[in-house]
């Protein structure tokens, strides 16, 4: 048995924001009370006294990147839980850009195994296209029948409009999301930055907002034509926010992504980080910064993913336009939504553990998490006022521009299927 005290419980699905009691027993929640449970527990159970900590659902991270089967060299599935437990999730969906990709049962079975072995709940995707090549989709009903959990050929845009109608009308049939990397290359001329004054300052072109603009107008319309459910992946652009926007008013079944990189850095943080803020969509102004958190605030944006994108010391330290783009993200990233979204007073707390946890999973077509009695025990715990330093990762990597960074929201314990599985 595990006994939570004095926690105050943050559960957007039940909407409880108050202080009380918690009783875990094997996987599931037993009690979720005010009284004080202590006269009655027996001899061996654990306590945590949560007091002046906040107790909420374990995070979902919808957009990781494990790098397994392929590049363990960088992260693995084992590493990659690690870091997730370490940053208060429980439960994760990993992208197909492995190596093999996942396009086919055997890879799929692979890393559930794997997954599997872990402490937390892996689950995966399909790629919408074999081989990512975008020429030919996968057997769609296939790979959900072997349980894939969604479809996205991250990384890579799907360029032909055909091919991809059909990929929603069948995703639609299936009734599973459909996740996209918007990017069109006819307006990039060098990856990982904004074609702005950073760009301009380092002698390189940059990648025009209009790359990811021009992809989710289309993609709206085709959305609105099939009724699938789609998700706009880790948006940066303030136009791309106002077709959203747009599309959801018109009855499309968009949802959308931002990282914690997107809303806490701009175009400019790159001559300061060099390849560490080398992204893919790129950090871009301060203006699309502010865009990205206003449409956090009025529901545009209905997620927040880490899109962990762990790389190597010696492929980070390159030259910027031979560096790979990306960073990883999953150990700091309850920790900036808090310092730039919570504690700046754009949303709540309760709203950004909806959309860290509760969108995540409805997405997906998963129960959503909940403090309340007859659920799985996914919980973290955090103290939303302690300060930590970001120094030692629990992944295999480091490519972050946070390193040496104060912030606060300290995650003291995560909780998954009713164990312990990290502890500050």
């Amino acid at each position: 048995m595990l006994y939570i005290k004095n926690g105050h419980i943050t559960d957007p699905v039940t909407g409880t924001d108050e202080e009380m009691n918690i009783l875990i027993e094997g996987k599931l929640i037993t009690r979720v009370t005010k009284d004080d449970l202590s006269p009655h527990l027996q001899s061996d159970t654990e306590i945590i006294d949560a007091s002046g900590m906040i107790v909420a659902p374990g995070l979902m991270d919808p957009h990781v990147h494990f790098r397994d089967p392929g590049f363990t060299y960088k992260e693995d599935i084992n590493s990659g839980s690690k870091a997730a437990a370490k940053g208060g999730f429980t439960t994760v969906v990993c992208m197909a850009n492995t190596k093999p990709v996942v396009d086919n049962p055997e890879t799929l079975h692979y890393i559930q195994e794997k997954g599997e072995n872990t402490d937390i709940h892996v689950l995966q995707v399909s790629t919408v296209t074999k081989g990512m090549q975008g020429k030919e989709l996968v057997d769609m009903e296939l790979m959900a029948g072997v349980g894939a959990a969604g479809f996205s050929d991250d990384g890579v845009p799907i360029m032909d409009e055909k091919l991809l109608y059909e990929a929603f009308q069948k995703a639609a049939d299936l009734d599973m999301p459909i996740s996209l990397h918007e990017e069109d290359h006819l307006f990039v001329k060098s990856l990982g930055i904004n074609a702005g004054e950073a760009a301009a300052k380092l002698g390189l072109g940059g990648a025009d907002p209009a790359s990811e603009e021009i992809m989710v107008a289309r993609d709206g319309v085709i959305a609105l034509k099939t009724g699938a459910t789609v998700c706009i992946q880790h948006i940066s652009s303030k136009r791309s926010l106002e077709l959203i926007r747009t599309f959801k008013k018109m009855g499309a079944d968009l949802h959308a992504e931002a990282t914690p990189h997107h809303f806490t850095l701009t175009e400019n943080d790159v001559l300061t980080y060099g390849t560490f803020a080398k992204m893919n969509p790129p950090l871009r102004t301060e203006e699309d910064r502010n865009a990205i958190i206003e449409g956090i605030k009025d529901g545009t944006i209905d997620i927040i993913a880490t899109d962990h994108a762990p790389h190597s010391e010696e492929e980070k330290s390159k030259p910027f336009n031979q560096s790979p783009s990306g960073i990883t993200g999953l150990e700091t990233s309850l920790g900036l939504a808090v310092k730039e979204l919570v504690s700046k007073g754009h949303i709540s707390m309760l709203r950004l553990i909806e959309m860290m946890s509760t969108a995540p999973a409805l997405l997906y077509r998963l129960k959503p998490g909940s403090i309340s009695e007859d659920n799985i025990a996914d919980i973290v715990i955090f103290d939303p006022e302690k300060i930590w330093t970001v120094k030692e990762f629990a992944s295999k990597a480091n490519n972050s521009p946070f390193i040496g960074w104060e912030l606060p929201a300290q995650v003291m314990y995560t909780i998954c299927d009713g164990k312990i599985i990290y502890k500050s």
